[in-house]
């Protein structure tokens, strides 16, 4: 019963972490230990569903773990990485990407509490904490993959980081990977992808990352475009 539940602070624990490996200078291990509380994040819920051990504690343990992995500890990594030179503008991106995500939850928890909820969808409405954590790093992931960490503008990140703030609280839809399901005749060429993927993260995992992170924001964008499209009614 308690397992979940300690998946959840396993990755309370490695955002934490992070947050203390980027202010000593350790930006790629703090970047890992990000997209590893990403990974947990989506294993507790489900873990918690296969069990049949969901309870009210852990939906909210889940919350607040989502606010310190996604919300805190991407804006300080960032910070401490290419922000502190900035005085208070840097912090002003730091601040507007944290609040947009802790609203971004707070809407997501009324919803799925909301008799008419949208939970139910096969989509989000705005792009969710984990997947803006995910965005908010590009230029990171370019940085490292170059080398360079003076490669982008200070103003220029912190400028991208309230853009995926924003994303967090707009209403584009965007796709959820919880209602997703595979048939069995796509199951083994999932299972191929899952190994390229895997095999591609461990010998070019920047590059990996980037291309990742490009074909969400495409995704983002097609649904953006799709959404202004839709002719409303009358």
């Amino acid at each position: 019963m308690l397992l979940p539940n300690v998946v959840t602070i396993a990755a309370i624990c490695a955002g934490m972490s992070a947050i203390r490996f980027g202010f000593e200078g350790q930006f790629k291990a703090a970047v890992i230990l990000i997209l590893v509380a990403c990974i947990l994040d989506g294993l507790d819920g489900r873990l918690a569903r296969l069990l049949k051990s969901e309870s009210q504690i852990g939906a909210e343990l889940d919350s607040l773990a989502d606010f310190v992995n996604f919300g805190v500890t991407p804006a300080l990594v960032i910070y401490a990485w290419g922000l502190q030179g900035t005085n208070s503008a840097g912090w002003i991106a730091v601040l507007v990407f944290a609040i947009s995500c802790v609203m971004r939850l707070a809407r997501f928890n009324i919803d799925s509490k909301s008799e008419i909820s949208g939970a139910k969808s096969d989509r989000f409405v705005g792009v969710p904490a984990p997947a803006g954590a995910f965005l908010v790093l590009l230029p990171m992931f370019v940085s490292f993959f170059f080398n360079d960490p003076d490669l982008i503008a200070p103003g220029l990140i912190g400028a991208y980081m309230i853009c995926i703030g924003l994303l967090m609280i707009s209403r584009i839809p965007t796709f959820s990977f919880k209602k997703a399901r595979v048939s069995r005749k796509m199951a083994k060429f999932l299972l191929l992808g899952f190994a390229f993927l895997a095999a591609a993260l461990l010998t070019h995992t920047w590059a990996t990352l980037i291309v990742l992170d490009l074909i969400y924001a495409g995704g983002v964008l097609w649904a953006w475009l799709s959404r202004n499209k839709t002719p409303t009614a009358p």
